[in-house]
């Protein structure tokens, strides 16, 4: 399952903050911020997706992200890999490298990362 653009950011600040209150979401954002009930929403719609989990202490939540990162990131990736470059990593890298205006110290950090893999496989 995907988060819309707006779920993504929310995701990105409770995934900074690790946990965080209501108040903590909101000062995430940069101004002009959300309403309370928009976020509020947003949180719902994750929660019901199974991307955030919750505390309650009173009539207040404590909010945590129930997926990582890096592992929601990865099936992102992996899924523009496979729908827009025909399951070729090749390609993608191709088109990433050309695309992306990369310079030639990135490039070749690029390489570096790469050839470690190569050696550890």
């Amino acid at each position: 399952m995907q988060l819309s653009k707006s779920e993504e950011e929310l995701m990105n600040i409770l995934w900074k903050r690790k946990k965080a209150f209501m108040k903590d979401l909101l000062d995430g954002y940069a101004e002009p911020k959300p309403a309370t009930t928009t976020v509020a929403t947003l949180l719902k719609r994750m929660a019901d997706k199974g991307f955030v989990g919750y505390k309650s202490f009173g009539r207040s939540r404590e909010y945590y992200p129930l997926v990582k990162k890096k592992d929601y990131f990865s099936k992102h990736v992996n899924g523009l890999i496979k729908n827009f470059f025909n399951d070729s990593a090749s390609q993608f890298a191709s088109f990433f490298t050309k695309e992306t205006n990369l310079s030639k110290e990135e490039l070749e950090a690029l390489k570096k990362l790469i050839d470690e893999q190569i050696k550890n496989k």
